[in-house]
């Protein structure tokens, strides 16, 4: 059967894309743009293909589908910027391939101004086709937020936005047979700019309640108590959670410096987020110390290594940075996650623990950095010697709280 959507890019955007289009009975294909590692678990993999989903290696394909959604990734590069490279090689993949009256949106994380910039410009000169006369162009900011039983695209409004309101109805009618709600953007520009919006409000976020967790430790307040009570208020409040560090594939994003400007407090976020490994660290050392132990020669175990809880993603997780620090002061470090069969530290194998249970009780501390839904962490506090937890899952009094 001919595809009627092509997915460029099969990772953390595109697989979630995909598996709602055939879920919704719409036949897809996808197109990698690199070696992406998705969120998706072989078994929701397995049935995507049972639904008829497959993916393809020949770009010739990418010319017989009626619409066409950009995935490709977008991490931030060696000066901190997001690096457009594979979004670009998509684009020219794409143009090469291009008919007329094909829906062209782009999913993927960029700065204000991209699509109808570098990739309209890309499109246009590789297909010899005029965006808004011969092929429609949109942006869709991807709402992707793996392992959310609560939300899936079919019941989170998409934001679309199009070059002219030709484009953004054909986008429209696209996303309206995947979700329940479309929402139209006025242009291409507030499209991208949602995202940035969206982004910068949790890292934000995550950032003050950082500074509170440090602030609070230092007072002999419970943060998590004040928590607690805080999210009571049923009005101008939104609880967030202090944690290790910050990771996911979507970066805290200040794009506006190639306008001039700059978000202060997207880089003050950045600034505090990127500091909480080495708190972690830091209040490591500490609790060893008050017990009588030095963090050279100490036996530390690391609990869930990946960036988010029930998942086998491991970007940007802040265990990396807090491992090679303990590794620094001297620590022997071990880890223990049911999602992570082997974890490599700089370039070395880290050893890991197959008893739980065990490795706690033989650990001089042990770390809570992701609350994985198989850990009993009631029995995990009367096991370990003693234990950290960076995300207030234990009982109250049964660990060391950050």
């Amino acid at each position: 059967m001919p595809a009627d959507l092509a997915v460029i890019g099969l990772g953390p955007y595109g697989l979630p894309l995909a598996q709602a289009a055939v879920a919704a009975g719409i036949p897809t294909i996808g197109y990698r743009t690199g070696p992406e590692a998705g969120s998706l678990s072989a078994a929701e993999q397995r049935r995507m293909l049972a639904q008829g989903f497959r993916t393809t290696a020949n770009a010739a394909e990418l010319g017989r589908v009626r619409t066409a959604v950009i995935c490709a990734p977008t991490p931030r590069g060696a000066d901190g910027g997001l690096d457009l490279s594979q979004l670009e090689t998509a684009a020219r993949t794409l143009a090469a391939r291009l008919r007329p009256h094909t829906t062209v949106i782009l999913e993927s994380p960029v700065p204000p101004g991209t699509t109808e910039g570098p990739l309209l410009r890309l499109l246009e000169s590789g297909s010899g086709l005029r965006a808004g006369r011969d092929f429609h162009l949109a942006h869709s900011p991807s709402r992707v937020d793996p392992g959310n039983r609560d939300f899936s695209p079919a019941n989170t409004p998409k934001v679309i936005g199009g070059l002219t309101p030709a484009c953004t109805e054909s986008a429209a009618a696209f996303y309206g047979r995947i979700t329940d709600k479309v929402v139209r953007a006025r242009g291409l520009r507030e499209a991208e700019t949602v995202q940035l919006l969206e982004t910068n409000f949790r890292h934000v976020n995550i950032a003050l309640v950082n500074e509170m967790a440090a602030l609070c430790h230092d007072l002999g307040i419970d943060l998590w108590d004040v928590l607690r009570c805080a999210e009571t208020k049923p009005f101008g409040f939104q609880a967030f959670r202090p944690g290790p560090g910050v990771g996911g594939h979507t970066a805290p994003q200040d794009l506006t410096a190639h306008a001039g400007r700059t978000l202060r407090m997207a880089e003050l976020a950045q600034e505090v987020n990127s500091r909480m490994p080495r708190y972690v660290v830091q209040r490591a050392a500490a609790l060893l110390n008050e017990h009588g132990k030095s963090a050279r020669g100490a036996r530390v175990l690391l609990l869930g290594v990946t960036y988010k809880p029930d998942l086998a993603d491991q970007q940007g997780a802040p265990a990396q940075e807090i491992a090679v620090r303990l590794m620094e002061l001297g620590a022997s470090v071990s880890y223990h996650d049911p999602h992570v069969p082997s974890w490599n530290v700089l370039d070395r194998p880290v050893p890991r623990a197959d008893s739980l249970y065990e490795a706690a009780a033989e650990a001089d501390l042990t770390v809570l950095l992701q609350q994985h839904r198989t850990y009993d962490l009631q029995g995990l506090s009367v096991k370990a010697q003693l234990l950290l937890d960076t995300r207030g899952a234990t009982p109250t009094g049964a660990a060391h709280r950050l």
